[in-house]
């Protein structure tokens, strides 16, 4: 299993959500896959809120396969009955290879996915442990033609795209630009024309993330040290930021949490 930063209310009762390797030789196009299972009770509904990666998502369910493109604000899924979703977070350059609209175009938009493996997907839904060996070998059989069109310009997305989250120190585009050792305008270029969005958003989304993250799981923590750390100007920057994006204030998102663990509903890599 391997941890996410998307899902913003983790530990929902009678939704089980886990994260699994890509199949292997697939890496360049998907960066990890998750599923969804939920079981809820007659008229009892989950909302599930997420906010996207910079990148896009092969999602197969029941109904079918859909492309839904990244999100720039927090997104919200309501779950109700009996059912489950496969899907597999794809590299952030990775999303020209599923569609013929350009990345910018697809931002907050979900649209069909012909050719994807539903029938083996819906038959391994039955087993209620990890992906079964046959399952893995229809996804890479599916992926390996989009892995065959992956380019060095792509990599180089994907990895500046990587700098922007996990290199905490990088807090504006032109760090950002430094550390990938390209122009500005080269850079700028290179983000829209792969995933649709300024490098400025790839740093904020990390940083919201991060702020999401940790006002949900510690209810001491301190709105100015953490607007600081995160490179927001002051306390009311950070939560105008915040609000915008996440669609509610930073008390909320901290309230959130501290009602789910008074339920016993966070999971334990946030108690």
């Amino acid at each position: 299993m391997i941890s996410s930063k998307g899902h913003l209310n983790p530990g929902a009762p009678g939704v089980r959500l886990d994260r699994f390797a890509p199949p292997a030789g697939t890496e360049d196009v998907v960066r990890h896959l998750w599923c969804a299972r939920w079981s809820l009770p007659d008229g009892v509904v989950q909302r599930q809120r997420v906010l996207s990666y910079p990148a896009s998502n092969a999602i197969i369910g029941p109904a079918g396969a859909v492309l839904s493109g990244l999100g720039t604000a927090v997104s919200t899924q309501e779950l109700h009955g009996e059912s489950w979703v496969l899907g597999l977070l794809l590299r952030p350059a990775a999303t020209r290879l599923f569609s013929e609209e350009p990345p910018s175009a697809l931002v907050g938009r979900v649209l069909p996915l012909p050719g994807a493996p539903v029938g083996e997907v819906h038959g391994a839904m039955d087993d209620d442990g990890g992906l079964p060996d046959a399952l893995r070998a229809a996804l890479a059989g599916w992926l390996e033609p989009f892995v065959d069109r992956v380019d060095e310009r792509m990599r180089l997305c994907n990895e500046v795209c990587r700098l922007a989250e996990e290199d905490q120190g990088i807090l504006r585009v032109d760090e950002l630009a430094r550390t990938a050792g390209l122009p500005l305008r080269s850079l700028d270029r290179l983000v829209k024309e792969h995933v649709g969005v300024t490098p400025k958003w790839l740093i904020d989304c990390r940083r919201l993330q991060e702020a999401a993250t940790v006002l949900y799981a510690e209810a001491e923590a301190s709105l100015p040290d953490l607007a600081y750390r995160l490179g927001f100007s002051d306390q009311a920057h950070f939560t105008r930021s915040y609000s915008k994006v996440i669609g509610e204030t930073p008390a909320q998102t901290r309230q959130a949490g501290e009602l789910a663990r008074a339920a016993g509903n966070v999971p334990p890599r946030l108690r």
